[in-house]
């Protein structure tokens, strides 16, 4: 089988983890590819992404990179087992760019979703309409039909946050982003509403910061800590409005843990969070 052109972020992933734990085991790629009788490129293709590979062999070579780390192992073979065509976001294969296929698989397979904020809702609580409204936005130039689609995938993902063992959820969110008219009054008010709405289940906590909040000074851009079954495979997203990248080296995860701490330090708390949206609900 030829390599994969475009393989998905969690491919990425799985090929990453399997080079870290190589390198922390001081083994060249020679040596791995000599154990699977296979070439250097081979190996390469794995680390990568673009190759597939089994969960026999993954099991052989966390015994051969000296791996006692039962949990991780166990998470990277279940994401071996995973295959193209299983979850419902393949539908959008080819429809959609990869980046929107990424997000819904992130998502999926998170057991806690933390989102900090600023200028927009987070994309797990918004409303049809106000969704379409971002998507339409003048900067994105986009068809009618490119915006439906768009709005479609948005919606079934909010699927996860009533899944039947579904992920924590807390968000972390400006006042800004509250006070945005984007849609016009009718629309932020009902987006307002599905806030508080959703604040009612069990794993969904928001919080908000206020404009008078002086501890917290954060980039505008959204951000998205999806915690893993196993720590070692947590994942940030930094959302752009052109896309967005996934980090996931110990740096970058420790940082945004801070800054999750940070924010959430500035916010008011969970009720006093839900009262003060629903005051400002009631202005517009």
């Amino acid at each position: 089988m030829p390599p994969r052109d475009t393989p998905t972020a969690r491919q990425t992933r799985l090929g990453a983890e399997l080079r870290k734990l190589r390198e922390r085991a001081g083994k060249a790629a020679r040596e791995t590819a000599a154990l699977l009788s296979a070439d250097q490129a081979k190996v390469s293709n794995i680390e990568a992404g673009r190759v597939g590979v089994s969960e026999e062999r993954i099991r052989r070579l966390a015994v051969f990179y000296m791996c006692d780390d039962v949990a991780l192992v166990e998470a990277l073979c279940a994401m071996a087992r995973e295959y193209r065509g299983q979850f419902w976001w393949d539908e959008y294969r080819g429809v959609l760019a990869p980046g929107f296929l990424d997000v819904s698989e992130l998502e999926h397979h998170a057991v806690s979703l933390t989102s900090v904020q600023s200028v927009t809702i987070p994309g797990l609580l918004q409303t049809e309409e106000y969704a379409r409204t971002l998507f339409g936005a003048p900067h994105l130039k986009l068809s009618v039909e490119e915006i439906e689609v768009r709005v479609e995938h948005r919606m079934r993902r909010q699927q996860v946050v009533h899944a039947e063992q579904p992920p924590v959820v807390g968000a972390v969110i400006h006042e800004a982003a509250l006070r945005m008219r984007f849609g016009g009054r009718k629309v932020a008010r009902a987006q307002l509403e599905r806030v508080i709405e959703v604040t009612g289940l069990p794993n969904v906590t928001v919080r908000v910061i206020p404009f008078t909040s002086e501890d917290f000074i954060e980039a505008t851009h959204p951000v998205l800590y999806a915690g893993a079954p196993v720590s070692q495979l947590d994942t940030v997203r930094i959302g752009t409005p052109f896309g967005g990248r996934f980090l996931y080296s110990e740096t970058d995860l420790k940082r945004f843990r801070e800054l999750i701490v940070l924010a959430e330090h500035a916010a008011l708390d969970p009720d006093d969070s839900r009262h003060f949206i629903h005051h400002i609900a009631r202005e517009l």
